[in-house]
Parts: C-alpha cells; sequence; structure tokens
C-alpha cells in the first residue's frame, strides 16, 4: 500500500506560513537544501526542476502530490497553475467552482476516502504539499512526517497542523526514523506512525 507523507518546512515553534501564507521568512540557501533536494527532487516545483537541471532524475519517493486550495494558490501567485505538472497533482477545496488546471484534479468531496483510494493504487508514495488545515483532516492516513524544521520563532502564523486555536481529535504518536542537524541550523526529522 502507498503512503501518505506530509513533507514540510516549519519553524521551531510549529508554523508552516504567515498569517498571510508567506513562507519568505524561511532562508533560502545553506548546506541542507542541496542534500534535501539530492533525496526528494520530485518535490521542487516543475519549473525550479527545469531550471536546476533536475528534471530528468527518476522519482525515487513520490508520484503524487495533494494540496489545499490555499498551497495551491500560492503557486497561483508565483504565476502557474500547474505547480508539479510532473507528479500527478490533486488539489483539495470546497470553494474553488473548477480545476484550475488540465493537468489538476480537484476534490471536491471527502479528501480522506480519496486518499485512501489512491493509497490502495500501484506507484510510489503521495506526498501531502500541504497546508496545515488540510494535515489536520488527513491526520488519520497521514504514515509519515518529514519534517524541515528551521531555526525560527515566528511567534504566530499558521500551524504545522489546523488553525490557530483548533484541536485534534486524538493524539497521535510517531516514532523517530531519521535525524540530521545541518551546519545552517536546519534539522531534518522522519517520522512514521506508530500504528
Amino acid at each position: 500500500m502507498r503512503k501518505l507523507t506530509y513533507y514540510v518546512a516549519a519553524t521551531i515553534d510549529g508554523f508552516i506560513a504567515s498569517d498571510d501564507g508567506s513562507v519568505d521568512f524561511f532562508p533560502v540557501g545553506g548546506d541542507h537544501g542541496p542534500a534535501i533536494i539530492a533525496q526528494y527532487p520530485e518535490t521542487l516545483p516543475t519549473k525550479v526542476r527545469e531550471a536546476l537541471g533536475v528534471d530528468r532524475k527518476p522519482f525515487s519517493t513520490f508520484d503524487t502530490v495533494i494540496m489545499g486550495r490555499k498551497t495551491h494558490d500560492f503557486g497561483v501567485r508565483t504565476g502557474t497553475s500547474s505547480p508539479y505538472s510532473h507528479l500527478r497533482q490533486f488539489v483539495v477545496s470546497q470553494t474553488l467552482p473548477e480545476s484550475p488546471d488540465p493537468d489538476v484534479e480537484l476534490i471536491t468531496g471527502d479528501p480522506l476516502a480519496r486518499v485512501r483510494e489512491l493509497k490502495r493504487e500501484k506507484g510510489l508514495g503521495i506526498w501531502l504539499c500541504g497546508g496545515g488545515e488540510l494535515a489536520q483532516t488527513l491526520l488519520p492516513e497521514i504514515d509519515q512526517i518529514f519534517l524541515k524544521l528551521y531555526p525560527i520563532v515566528l511567534g504566530h502564523g499558521r500551524p504545522l497542523f489546523g488553525t490557530a486555536g483548533s484541536r485534534l481529535p486524538e493524539a497521535t504518536r510517531y516514532r523517530v526514523l531519521t535525524s540530521r542537524v545541518f551546519e545552517d541550523g536546519v534539522a531534518f526529522l522522519k517520522y512514521s506512525r506508530v500504528r
């Protein structure tokens, strides 16, 4: 069965974006980027993959990406309605009237049911790109969390799971598979769900 992996960057106080959805507080550069990109090149947007010359690398971890509307809107603001055209793309939204791009499948119904269907298909893993509200909804099916933890305290913003002040339905346990701290201070932690 395929795994759903929440692969995400966060601050040490648990935020994945500012209140307005920007992520420009995450530093660019350092030694963590090349190491993580080498391992997960399919998580780069298609245009970035092409610019860096990694668009011909075979996929090793993910062949499908699922994201919430706000995460997808971030890609639209950067000039594309199909940010990961090299992957099978899904956007979860109750407000979009139709798919924003022919390469993107819109999920308007129960995202948990759709993810369960996707997990039963053959293929590589499914990458949950964001955001926090969708991660809260899909928590029962999140098998792994790959967390890029930046040494930043933001104070407020969009949390890893849900919205500010929301409560998760129950405690969900994960165990650390691997961890690595880079010279630039970014920690990359891989967690697997305890079932």
